[in-house]
């Protein structure tokens, strides 16, 4: 049975982290076995220290769920060395039904591939190659294999020749003369019970001698082949059955395609389909980093559906969401956030709620259905509630977020305020990472009237550490903001305790002239009162957007825009 990824969203908060690992913990308890908290992101100091404090193990990382060739492909390869007869290589394909064979060296690198096209085409040579019918491509230790013959006497055995196959199938006067318009050391003779053939093969001292239908053999020939120095093998089958083993006596590596395709198991599928499609090849080598085949994947498997199942917590738009959720099937989705553009193959269980967190749905899941609540899952939930609403002061608290952690802080046997205190205390974004990290550690992207921007936010005790690197700070946001080609890119750094933010803007210029906030310093705008990424400057940005897309003219008769948050 595959996991169901239970997962927040890229560059997770507490909230996403602790809401997957609730909610997690919430359908194992009601049957859904293979429900597994993850994350596609890092954590902080902040979240570690959450996890630490309660117990709770980190939530799988999972940085991509795009199906990709491992997911298809099988890991168990019939192969062959490439010493190996083509009837043997053949039978195998047979037994396996398989029609592409990988020939492998001792590393279990791939040296080509062996196809039934390519065989049968070997057996059934085109018209104008209707000699290679005759040509024998093989030792005579690899003649006697393939026949399950007996060698008789042999010389040099082991080396490997291109030989001429005739058959003794005449009377000896019309073999005698035809002898001589063939290199005897290239001759391959293969004769039934005809001594008299036997004999004058030996003599015009042929390279190997094969004696059909397994009848005995005279003192007299073994002896002559002995001194005329020619192989002699008895072979158990009739002379037609042996001439036709002969030829598949010959090694695969004489018969590989080395123009194959091969993926690497992190492929995505889309791409190693596309490149699959067209070939003319039915299977294909999956390698690892050294080049050793690990399995094989063959157009059917491509046709397979990956079993892989998300739940989403914490975000409802496929921008936020762990890169390929796209591609494979989302079963549910527990938020708290705006409706994104979303759409789904079939029905699925959307619960969205506006409360303060996802934390608190979670938490509400296992307290009106009596499901048993772990403290240290209440804990975790606890945090995730306490960090998004900022202990119920954030605009977006409601009655039932107060409810909620009331019942928390008595299953947890945790304080909010004091928790909450030793939360922001216990790692300062701007201190730990870099100004990249910083910005990126709770960023979220979004697309509103045709444009894609990102917004993030850091909350700090305080903005002494900002503003002693302001400069790198904002250097990191246009730099974001230019290598992801957003329209703008928006970072709020509130003060968790005074409940205020400094709010920066990088991106379009023409936008950054659309924030109606007072600048503390040129380019870092005082947003008094605004803590709320999701229901205080997300709405402003989106409407301040709105009013720079709507034409000149339309302004002039009074298109009016939204009033400041918090200026009042």
């Amino acid at each position: 049975m595959s996991e169901v990824l239970v997962i927040g969203h890229r560059n997770p908060d507490t909230d996403a982290i602790c809401s997957a690992i609730g909610y997690a913990e919430f359908k194992r308890r009601t049957g859904m076995r293979n429900a597994v908290a993850a994350r596609c992101g890092d954590i902080n100091d902040r979240i570690d220290f959450v996890l630490r404090t309660f117990g709770v193990a980190v939530p799988k990382f999972v940085a991509d769920v795009s199906p990709k060739v491992q997911d298809v492909m099988r890991p168990n390869v019939f192969s062959v060395p490439p010493r190996t007869p083509l009837v043997e290589a053949l039978a195998l394909m047979d037994e396996k039904n398989i029609r592409v064979l990988p020939v492998l060296d001792q590393e279990r690198r791939c040296l080509g591939l062996l196809s039934v096209f390519k065989a049968s085409k070997f057996f059934f040579p085109s018209h104008n190659r209707i000699w290679d019918s005759r040509r024998v491509v093989a030792s005579v230790r690899s003649l006697t294999r393939t026949l399950q013959a007996k060698m008789l006497c042999a010389f040099e055995p082991d080396r490997e020749e291109d030989l001429v196959l005739m058959i003794g199938a005449m009377q000896p006067a019309s073999f005698a003369s035809r002898l001589p318009n063939y290199a005897p050391e290239k001759l391959l003779v293969v004769v039934g019970d005809r001594e008299e053939i036997q004999l004058a093969a030996i003599s015009g001292r042929a390279r190997c001698v094969i004696i059909t239908g397994g009848y005995p053999v005279s003192e007299q020939v073994r002896e002559l082949a002995q001194q005329q120095e020619v192989s002699l093998v008895l072979s158990p089958h009739d002379t037609t059955t042996t001439a036709m083993l002969c030829r598949s006596a010959i090694a695969v590596e004489h018969l590989l395609r080395g123009d194959y395709l091969a993926f690497r198991p992190e492929e995505l599928l889309t791409s190693a389909r596309r490149l699959a499609a067209p070939s003319q090849f039915q299977a294909f080598p999956v390698v690892g980093e050294d080049d050793r085949v690990i399995g094989i994947v063959t157009k059917s498997d491509f046709l397979r559906k990956v079993e892989r199942q998300l739940i989403l917590v914490d975000h409802n738009e496929l921008s936020q969401a762990v890169q390929g959720a796209d591609q494979v099937e989302i079963l549910e989705i527990i938020d708290h956030h705006r409706l994104g553009a979303f759409s789904t193959q079939q029905p699925i269980l959307f619960r969205n709620e506006p409360v303060g967190s996802t934390s608190t749905i979670v938490a509400d899941l296992f307290l009106s259905t009596g499901v048993e609540l772990p403290s240290g899952i209440a804990g975790c939930l606890l945090a995730g509630l306490v960090s998004d609403t900022l202990n119920l002061t954030s605009p977006t608290s409601t009655r039932r977020d107060a409810e909620v952690l009331a019942v928390l802080e008595k299953l947890a046997g945790v304080n909010g305020r004091e928790f909450i205190d030793k939360l922001f205390s216990s790692g300062s974004v701007l201190t730990s990472k870099s100004p990249l990290e910083a910005i990126t550690a709770d960023c979220k992207e979004y697309t509103e009237a045709g444009r894609t921007f990102s917004v993030a936010q850091i909350e700090e005790l305080g903005f002494d550490q900002f503003w002693k690197r302001k400069t790198e700070v904002a250097e990191a946001l246009n730099e974001y903001c230019a290598t992801n080609r957003y329209f703008f890119s928006a970072l709020l750094v509130t003060d968790v305790v005074r409940q205020t933010s400094l709010l920066l803007l990088a991106g379009d210029r023409n936008y950054r002239q659309q924030v109606h906030y007072p600048e503390a310093e040129p380019g870092i705008f005082k947003m008094p009162g605004v803590v709320s990424r999701k229901k205080q400057l997300l709405p402003y940005l989106t409407q301040s957007l709105r009013d720079q897309l709507v034409p000149a003219e339309a302004r002039l008769k009074g298109a009016s825009s939204v009033k400041p948050v918090g200026l009042e």
